[in-house]
């Protein structure tokens, strides 16, 4: 790594710390709230919830899809930092919604020359299929209370709408 190869970014923190308000913020999620939400940068979960800074834990991966890790983060959440609910936010025009696993590596192989096929990458056509299956395994969980709210929601990435699932 070459610090001329983020100089932009550098730049930029210079200007955000220079402003920088957030200090005091507490750790605790102020809302209550942890979302999950694909890392597609299209997504400002923030923004198109309504919430500020500090209102709420943010965790992202390709697909929003709940992995070990992301059990792992949500565990810590509402056990140490006020978290009493969970909102899965997949969004449409997904590319592991629009790809299969051979797909994915397949591309990843041709274009980089690297086999991934050592790793799952959770592709799923069926959204609302993979967000059920995805509650499902938060509300079941054995290390996260049976008290906390679980729900899910598509957002659109064409209009920012966000619909509830309904998983009855």
């Amino acid at each position: 790594m070459s610090g001329a190869d983020f100089d932009d970014l550098f730049a930029a923190n210079a200007g955000y710390a220079g402003s920088f308000d957030r200090g005091d913020l507490e750790p605790l999620a102020a809302r209550g709230l942890a979302i999950l939400t694909c890392m597609d940068s299209r997504i400002d979960p923030l923004a198109a919830l309504g919430l500020a800074a500090g209102d709420a834990k943010i965790l992202r991966n390709a697909g929003a899809r709940v992995t070990e890790d992301v059990l792992r983060t949500l565990v810590l959440a509402v056990h140490l930092l006020g978290v009493n609910r969970v909102l899965v936010m997949p969004h449409t025009g997904c590319r592991m919604a629009a790809s299969t696993e051979e797909q994915i590596h397949a591309v990843i192989l041709e274009r980089a020359g690297v086999d991934t096929r050592s790793l799952e990458f959770r592709t799923e056509p069926d959204q609302e299929a993979a967000l059920h299956q995805d509650l499902v395994r938060i509300r079941s969980y054995p290390l996260l209370p049976a008290t906390l709210t679980v729900g899910g929601a598509m957002y659109d990435v064409r209009t920012g709408r966000l619909e509830p699932v309904d998983l009855g």
